[in-house]
């Protein structure tokens, strides 16, 4: 499906109008939107379909005290209504993953030679991701994704968001209930509310600092 010119020029005041809010209303984010906004994060692409990570969502009073005192007391985790953990899942290409491959079959997405192959594959791949220590880089990409997607689909059902990379690990893994597992990693804390704040747009860096053709470099 291609996208219009209309959709286009929505998708694009979206992502460049986005920001970072760090002050928010105590209005609640209604129940079905946050649970499309949350649908909307898990349809972002993944490493063999493996999809090694969930999202947490955090609404009550304990578990928000907790991610922000996790926070080190930062406003955005207090004062959103919702606050949402997207977990990294190194150890998932260790467990039953048939139901992703049966779907997509079902689908007609993949082949039936191509779906009964998958297991071995994504064995193969991930056995030497750990030998060379990376499977926790490679479930946190596809977590930090995720993310993204939800994000810009917050902002354009006219909520707010902010991406958080500062927080304690070890605290936040024990508020949702994970301090024991060590294949399971945060990602990212996103807040998520209505905005009491109006954040100007930075300015980005031009792109012949940050965009090369062919090698990397001016």
């Amino acid at each position: 499906m291609e996208l219009s010119a209309t959709d286009h020029g929505t998708v694009s005041r979206v992502i460049r109008s986005r920001r970072s809010i760090r002050h928010y209303r105590p209005d609640p984010v209604p129940a079905e939107l946050l649970r499309e906004l949350v649908d909307l994060a898990l349809e972002a692409p993944s490493s063999f379909n493996l999809q090694p990570r969930s999202v947490v969502v955090v609404t009550g009073e304990q578990g928000r005290k907790a991610l922000t005192e996790a926070t080190g007391g930062q406003p955005h985790p207090q004062e959103a209504p919702v606050v949402l953990v997207f977990v990294a899942e190194s150890g998932a290409w260790r467990e039953d993953r048939g139901d992703i491959w049966e779907q997509a079959r079902l689908n007609d997405a993949w082949s039936e030679r191509f779906a009964a192959a998958m297991p071995e594959d994504v064995r193969t791949f991930h056995e030497d991701l750990h030998t060379r220590d990376l499977g926790r880089e490679y479930a946190v990409k596809d977590a930090m994704i995720a993310a993204s997607f939800l994000m810009i689909a917050a902002h354009a059902a006219g909520l707010a968001t902010s991406p958080m990379n500062g927080w304690d690990e070890a605290e936040v893994k024990k508020a949702i209930g994970i301090a024991d597992r060590e294949d399971l990693h945060i990602a990212l804390l996103v807040p998520l509310g209505h905005p009491a704040e109006t954040r100007v747009h930075p300015g980005r860096r031009g792109r012949s600092l940050t965009v090369f053709q062919e090698t990397y470099g001016r």
